[in-house]
């Protein structure tokens, strides 16, 4: 059974810039901003994180490649994308995770689709699964019971990453097409929980 988490205000801060090295417009966001162009945006060029954890995504309506924003600073773009499989200069949608539990993640990992084959269960940070023993370069499907998790496609949580979270869609991801519009693959050799 997964926990479903609620949204209390307040708890969720990002400034952002249009300009890098935090130059240019700034704007500050406590909920999701669905399109920085309708927000007077283009793209962000640098963020600050203030409070909780955020996704940014390369376009807009939270679309392609997924960056996972915990507290501090990111003054480029290579801040938020320098360990993706590819540079992305742009940010145009972004959201507050609102599951990141540190203290109390828990995660179940298939092998195959639909919760089928070989599992493991985690509740800790995982820098590579094939030294923990998974013998398989990819997952077919995970099973989020609690918290926000990231998932990169190689050890050292380095590639691309799935942010993958207990309230969305009710913790079942059953295929690798349901991890974001940008997976392409089911290579997953790193898992760590969302710091909030």
């Amino acid at each position: 059974m997964t926990h479903r988490c609620k949204r209390p205000s307040g708890l969720w801060k990002i400034v952002v810039w249009d300009e890098p090295f935090f130059q240019g417009k700034k704007h500050e966001f406590t909920t999701d901003c669905y399109s920085t162009p309708e927000n007077g945006f283009s793209t962000v060029r640098s963020c600050r994180i203030e409070s909780g954890a955020w996704a940014g995504f390369e376009h807009c309506g939270f679309q392609g490649q997924q960056f996972i924003l915990e507290r501090g600073d990111y003054p480029c773009w290579e801040a938020w994308s320098g360990s993706n499989a590819y540079h992305v200069e742009r940010m145009c949608s972004f959201r507050p995770i609102t599951c990141a539990d540190h203290g109390r993640s828990r995660l179940m990992l298939f092998e195959q689709e639909n919760f089928q084959g070989k599992r493991a269960e985690m509740s800790d940070d995982c820098p590579s699964l094939p030294a923990l023993g998974w013998g398989s370069s990819t997952v077919g499907s995970f099973l989020v019971c609690s918290g926000a998790w990231v998932c990169s496609q190689y050890p050292g949580y380095r590639g691309f990453q799935y942010l993958l979270e207990s309230d969305s869609p009710a913790g079942e991801y059953k295929h690798v097409r349901e991890w974001g519009s940008h997976a392409q693959t089911g290579q997953v050799q790193s898992i760590r929980r969302v710091q909030q």
